[in-house]
């Protein structure tokens, strides 16, 4: 009986340590799941809202202002010219049927009140010169061309003229560019210069973005409008000449007339002379 005792003793001896032991290292395991359980999600870090691209060239200084400005004044007048600089808009063929019809019958007159209501820069010329020799009919052929000449030239430097208002914007934006540039990198000097603790990297990235989108804007309006520019340049050079050639044959039928009238005159100056 002793020895039982004994030995019961030792069992509820050995389970109350080993209980004491377990204890501690079941709450250790548990106690994680139960906080995971208990406690709110955890909240993600609040990361800085990225600017849009409007948004970046809204913000780029006061230069980005100047460059909208030019691009909407060169896309104006890209579709002017895309609308006035035209074959139709120089020389027709209907205008020109109509005064070789008009020359030939020599109703210049006529052919004067329908130049008056065309628009056409041959219509312009054809108006001048006819204007001219209705009020002086004794006048010399040479001054009839010289008039066509001077009015011709008139109208191609108008021509021209035109379409350099396209490589002056091709020139003048990057350059405003290049000042937008300058800006953004001495405001980003002065952050790094300035007592600004953490906000002076804020105020670098700053500097560095409007640089880059002013230096873009320049040369996205810059580079377009040379572009149109060299296009239009062309059109102009070929509609030049045809207003050329369309100066050249109406002035080639007023010779003949000319010519007709010199010699309709000459049995008279040989009356005169005998």
């Amino acid at each position: 009986m002793t020895g039982i005792c004994i030995w019961r003793c030792a069992v509820y001896r050995y389970g109350t340590f080993g209980m004491k032991i377990l204890a501690p290292l079941i709450a250790a395991a548990i106690a994680p799941s139960l906080l995971a359980q208990g406690s709110p999600p955890p909240i993600a870090p609040d990361y800085p809202h990225t600017r849009t691209v409007l948004e970046a060239i809204l913000h780029a200084g006061p230069v980005m202002y100047v460059l909208v400005g030019l691009s909407i004044f060169s896309v104006m007048l890209v579709v002017t010219y895309l609308i006035t600089i035209r074959r139709g808009a120089v020389v027709s063929s209907g205008f020109m049927a109509t005064a070789d019809a008009l020359l030939r019958k020599r109703d210049y007159l006529g052919l004067l009140a329908v130049s008056n209501r065309h628009g056409e820069a041959i219509a312009r010329v054809v108006q001048k010169v006819l204007d001219f020799t209705t009020k002086n009919p004794s006048a010399d052929f040479q001054q009839v061309r010289e008039i066509a000449e001077t009015e011709g030239t008139r109208v191609a430097a108008n021509l021209n003229n035109r379409v350099t208002y396209l490589a002056d914007i091709g020139m003048i934006a990057p350059l405003i560019g290049l000042l937008g540039t300058a800006i953004g990198i001495m405001t980003s000097f002065t952050a790094l210069g300035g007592d600004l603790g953490t906000a002076r990297y804020a105020v670098l990235s700053t500097g560095i973005s409007q640089a880059l989108i002013n230096t873009c804007a320049g040369l996205a309006i810059g580079i377009p409008a040379m572009i149109f520019y060299a296009f239009f340049r062309g059109r102009v050079q070929r509609l030049i000449s045809d207003l050329e050639s369309s100066v050249t044959h109406i002035l080639a039928l007023l010779s003949v007339h000319h010519g007709d009238k010199r010699m309709e005159r000459a049995p008279v100056l040989l009356e005169d002379e005998f």
